[in-house]
């Protein structure tokens, strides 16, 4: 199976969404380019707890948004930290990066999935086989980008009927992996999905 940890200059291991520094796995991912794909209601830990740990690790993270005007977490359903995308969903290309993490929040995909630049992108990352990872409300986009269907998945609660509809075998799991789509319920999965593959 492809793992999210299989990048350029990663021999073997996994590069996950981890929460804490003692969750990271041993991969060296120094040499790797990782793309983050976000607007405003993403979830804060969701965003910044992979961007903090990855560049930690030496990959360099992008996050792409579909303007470059600073986006707006949400921690639950209140107001969290700003950040300014590196680009914008037009300029970033697949070819580019190794891996691609969505993160949830409930406004931030269902934004994005109305956004035709943000779902060609998504649908270009997985045609080339490489990693897609997506959290919590994440899974929405894959369904609009149709690469659930005969995929095992998991999401939060309230989105698993549409995965379902989509033609994925939904499961109540912290994390899964089938080939090169990684998915997970929600943060608190993050030593779940840091293992997952």
């Amino acid at each position: 199976s492809t793992h999210i940890g299989r990048l350029k200059g990663a021999e073997s291991g996994r590069v996950p969404l981890p929460l804490s520094p003692k969750e990271m796995p041993v991969a060296d991912i120094s040499n790797s380019t990782i793309l983050i794909v976000a607007t405003d209601g993403f979830e804060e830990s969701e965003l910044f707890g992979p961007l903090r740990i990855l560049g930690d690790r030496g990959a360099e993270v992008k996050l792409a948004s579909p303007d470059l005007k600073p986006i707006q977490a949400t921690v639950h359903d209140d107001p969290g930290k700003t950040i300014r995308p590196d680009l914008t969903l037009d300029q970033a290309r697949a070819e580019d990066y190794d891996a691609l993490i969505l993160p949830g929040g409930v406004r931030n995909p269902d934004q994005l999935r109305t956004n035709k630049a943000a779902i060609d992108l998504i649908r270009a990352f997985a045609d080339a086989g490489k990693p897609v990872a997506a959290i919590c409300h994440g899974p929405w986009l894959l369904v609009e980008a149709d690469l659930v269907r005969g995929k095992t998945a998991t999401s939060w609660p309230s989105i698993r009927t549409d995965l379902r509809n989509a033609g994925a075998n939904v499961v109540d799991q912290p994390a899964v992996t089938d080939g090169n789509i990684v998915t997970s319920r929600n943060p608190d999965d993050g030593p779940a999905f840091t293992e997952a593959g």
